[in-house]
């Protein structure tokens, strides 16, 4: 997992070639601590198919806000600088693996 912020997330994320899976998070969100290390699982488990990055919105409101994350935790697919899905709210890592497989 890459933790991204206002200076590196375009590069990391923006300019990135392929899949890139962020997860948008904040150290006051229990549901965004509880999700956190079954998406470094994920990671790993998929590190071939796209790179995972997270953000912290606390620390990172403009951005976050830019990227329409209205609420969290909130998983973010980007394809080739795109975003091109989320998935927000209730989020199940069942979910996750599931958008990944349909867009890798």
């Amino acid at each position: 997992m890459i933790e991204v912020d206002k200076k590196t997330f375009e590069e990391e994320v923006l300019k990135a070639e392929g899949l890139v899976v962020v997860d948008f998070w904040s150290p006051k969100c229990e549901p965004c601590k509880e999700l956190a290390p079954q998406v470094a699982e994920l990671a790993e488990k998929y590190q071939d198919k796209a790179k995972f990055c997270m953000l912290d919105t606390a620390s990172n409101r403009r951005l976050a806000i830019s990227q329409k994350v209205l609420g969290l935790p909130t998983i973010g697919f980007y394809k080739d600088g795109e975003k091109v899905a989320e998935l927000t709210k209730d989020v199940a890592v069942e979910d996750i693996e599931a958008k990944l497989n349909e867009l890798a």
